[in-house]
């Protein structure tokens, strides 16, 4: 019975019957919540953990990531290990499905609906990626919310092997980072954060080796794949990158796939493979973020690990393939709090090799986080960016566009610590956060005092936390 929008319909679950008022808005009707991600993509951390994409919000079956609403249920030793055929057609997957086609805005998509982390969110991109596909998506959806459509974009995180430890990253997404971790008695792996123990870490890897590169090796023999997001870890360190990569090439499909790559490109050989010469130059659509967060010493206190001028030269490298505007490396800017202080340096890099500058923000998810701009107070942060602006405005162009925006954003959005938690939380939250900074510079031999002493007021709020 059709009634306006509303559809009244009956299906069948469990043996019985229900009578749903299933809704449907399409987004040229006006619904914004909508996004093409549940149709089309899938996500899995190196924990072996299914999410929406990487930047949904939600509450984790096994191990609490830094974005997660809700710490995982139980708490225990069993850990929820789902396939892929499994959990497309899931409860959790329908329901989601069904308040998207409705138009309803759901926890799980805080990050794109108040624009938290960037300025162009990542609905945006799915929308855009699969617009033909768009009444596919409702079409195929029954009153249940289950779909016919089949996954065709894969961001599989293999594991969290990585040879950088960056400064706002952490142990679930770098080796580096653990195996620090593991040697300065950090990450209480026993208990809480138990996917790095040593049994559980079996359960994983066994996990991964019968499932997981079975069912993506599937999509890649059945030719199903239409876009690959390479992020890890640093997924140029994996050598089933490389293997997939070179099937898609030997299948002979590689243009009907777009290749996505978040990489800190502190190497571009692996294996008896160059990324460019043996791989990317066969793919027509392929997108390059290179990661970086400050020039020179700046992005190596940062992102520690990196060797700025052999950065550079990979990225000089890498530019020479790039020959159409489907071809494209970016730089992959997320601003840090000490990354505040060298904006004006990256605007100048974007501008030198001539490519977009890509920009997000650390965002303050706890009270704790030193890392994140808006661990700052408003007014020593907004001078910082007022002065970056004051400096660089006159090369805006193009390729800056997303970066003063970003700006702007932060400026605007008034999400400071100060300005969102109580004062005892705030308070609680800067000693914390400054230790844990002073711990790792201990470790590394660094000093972020000096980033901030290029701002006479940014290093006196410091200096009396």
């Amino acid at each position: 019975i059709k009634l306006g929008m509303k559809r009244l319909q009956t299906y069948f679950l469990n043996g019985k019957s229900y009578l749903t008022n299933m809704k449907k808005i399409k987004p040229s009707d006006g619904n914004k919540t909508f996004c093409m991600a549940p149709w089309t993509h899938t996500y899995l951390s190196p924990q072996m953990e299914r999410r929406l994409c990487c930047s949904s919000r939600e509450s984790s079956t096994n191990f609490k990531q830094y974005i997660d609403t809700f710490d995982p249920k139980g708490n225990n030793d069993k850990i929820n290990l789902t396939t892929l055929k499994e959990h497309w057609n899931s409860d959790y997957m329908k329901s989601v499905r069904l308040k998207l086609l409705a138009g309803e805005e759901i926890p799980q998509c805080a990050v794109c609906n108040h624009k938290l982390l960037n300025e162009q969110v990542y609905r945006q991109h799915f929308n855009w990626l699969y617009k033909d596909k768009i009444d596919q998506a409702y079409e195929s959806t029954d009153e249940t919310g289950a779909t016919t459509m089949q996954t065709e974009s894969f961001d599989y995180r293999f594991s969290n092997l990585c040879n950088f430890s960056c400064r706002m990253c952490g142990d679930m997404l770098s080796s580096s980072w653990e195996t620090e971790n593991k040697k300065h008695g950090k990450g209480d792996y026993d208990r809480y954060r138990i996917w790095g123990r040593k049994d559980i870490k079996a359960q994983l890897e066994k996990f991964h080796d019968q499932e997981i590169v079975k069912e993506f090796t599937q999509a890649v023999e059945e030719k199903r794949i239409t876009e690959l997001y390479w992020c890890g870890g640093e997924p140029l360190m994996w050598k089933i990158h490389w293997e997939a990569m070179q099937r898609i090439i030997e299948l002979g499909y590689q243009d009907q796939v777009l290749a996505r790559y978040n990489s800190n490109m502190s190497r571009i050989q692996y294996f008896k493979y160059n990324l460019f010469d043996d791989i990317l130059q066969y793919y027509p659509n392929f997108q390059i973020c290179a990661s970086i967060d400050g020039t020179g010493e700046v992005g190596e206190y940062i992102r520690t690990g990196l060797k700025y001028k052999q950065w550079l030269e990979n990225i000089r490298y890498g530019l020479k393939f790039v020959k159409t505007k489907h071809q494209r490396m970016q730089l992959d800017l997320t601003i840090t709090l000490p990354g505040l202080f060298d904006l004006e340096n990256m605007v100048h890099l974007s501008n030198d090799l001539n490519i977009e500058l890509l920009t997000k923000q650390v965002f303050n998810f706890t009270n704790d986080n030193a890392m994140a701009p808006l661990f700052m107070p408003y007014d020593i942060m907004s001078e910082i960016i007022d002065d970056a602006r004051s400096k660089t405005i006159k090369y805006k162009n193009p390729h800056l566009k997303n970066f003063f925006n970003q700006l702007d954003e932060m400026q605007s959005q008034k999400r400071n610590n100060e300005l969102i938690y109580s004062e005892e939380e705030y308070k609680i939250g800067q000693k914390k956060g400054k230790a844990e900074v002073e711990r790792l510079d201990k470790i590394r031999k660094t000093d972020i005092k000096k980033i901030l002493a290029k701002n006479k007021k940014a290093l006196e709020w410091w200096t009396s936390i």
